[in-house]
């Protein structure tokens, strides 16, 4: 049985797939002690999930009981949890985005690849059954080509309360919201195509100068011509369509795939595809949830496998870091007015 410890309750994502761990024992995972900077924070979750807690994170890392952590802290502790973590010799679950910029991810491969740890970074969208349909179709190679990709992911965030006052948003902690979510879709376009050649990107602040950045559309093309467009609205108050891939011998639809199109009433019919020839779609079996919790909480099974040694990381440290580039990419584009190739030394530069 993995025997966890965490580090910071700031992702309250960890209350989906933690609490299936902790009421489902055939998982095999056990929560023995958490630790948050922020005391209030840390014993109600350490309460949630039935550890102790404690005001220490060296204790926490210093438990020879305990395996493996979850770091779910504000982006910007993330370097030095995990660098602390990877020393201790604890296997290590990071929940997203991997780190505020490209000289904490270095440090933080680094650590990860000196001390051998096991590590995972833990992508919802990776854990998708519809989205791991989707990978599948366009892997067997059926669909031919794909010329063009449109992931849309949004949130409604001037509907969560005191959300403009939240770490989420404090440049400190996290740089803004879409560096947070827009990370999602960047990764799953990052799963399904590998790394693109450049991006143009243009992002706007709409509903609350609180909150900046809740609007934006990144553009990425690669070396074979495909093109690639994660359209990101986090004052999204409803949606349909999450996902187009036009396919050099079909298309591939998905629908109800993040939170604003499912907090209205959906449909259960989310994916289907249609290839050159058919006279009708094809709809999957795999039904969409009800609610956008449910998606994040599925990765309760593939995290518990990992952490057992019986399933492999859902992401490596270096694909995340891959990701972080793709995602910093965005903000040279926008402050530049120019495409950016993801090579550029630029993208390091951001503080």
């Amino acid at each position: 049985m993995a025997k966890v410890g965490v580090l910071g309750f700031a992702h309250g994502h960890i209350f989906a797939f933690g609490g299936i761990w902790k009421d489902t024992p055939e998982h095999d995972v056990s929560f023995v002690k958490g630790f948050d900077h922020n005391e209030e924070r840390g014993k109600e979750g350490c309460a949630k999930l039935g550890c102790e807690f404690s005001a220490s994170l060296q204790d926490v890392l210093d438990d020879k009981d305990i395996d493996s952590v979850v770091v779910t802290a504000e982006t910007s502790y993330h370097a030095d949890y995990i660098a602390a973590a990877a020393k201790a010799g604890k296997n290590i679950i990071c929940y997203k985005p991997l780190a505020l910029n490209m000289e904490q991810a270095d440090r933080i491969v680094k650590a990860v690849e000196e001390s051998g740890v096991r590590f995972t970074m833990a992508w919802q969208m990776r854990t998708d059954s519809q989205n791991i349909k989707v990978k599948e179709l366009l892997d067997s190679g059926e669909f031919g080509k794909i010329y063009s990709f449109r992931r849309r992911h949004g949130l409604a965030t001037q509907k969560f309360e005191g959300f403009d006052s939240s770490w989420h948003v404090d440049p400190k902690l996290n740089r803004d919201i879409f560096a947070d979510d827009a990370a999602h879709a960047v990764d799953f376009l990052y799963w399904v195509m590998g790394m693109p050649d450049s991006v143009s990107a243009t992002l706007a602040t709409m509903e609350n100068q609180k909150v900046p950045n809740d609007n934006g559309i990144a553009i990425y093309q690669y070396a074979d011509g495909s093109l690639a467009e994660i359209s990101c609205n986090f004052v999204c108050l409803a949606a349909i369509n999450s996902l187009e891939i036009q396919c050099e011998k079909g298309t591939i639809i998905l629908d109800f795939g993040d939170v604003p199109s499912t907090m209205v009433p959906h449909g259960t019919d989310g994916l289907r595809w249609i290839k050159d020839g058919d006279e009708n779609w094809t709809v999957s079996e795999i039904p969409s949830p009800g609610a956008q919790w449910e998606r994040i909480a599925w990765q309760a099974g593939p995290l518990a496998l990992f952490l057992n040694g019986k399933g492999p990381p859902i992401a490596s440290v270096k694909e995340a870091r891959d990701v972080l580039r793709m995602v910093l990419a965005c903000y040279v584009s926008n402050e530049t007015g120019r495409r950016v190739p993801l090579t550029d030394e630029s993208v390091t530069k951001i503080i």
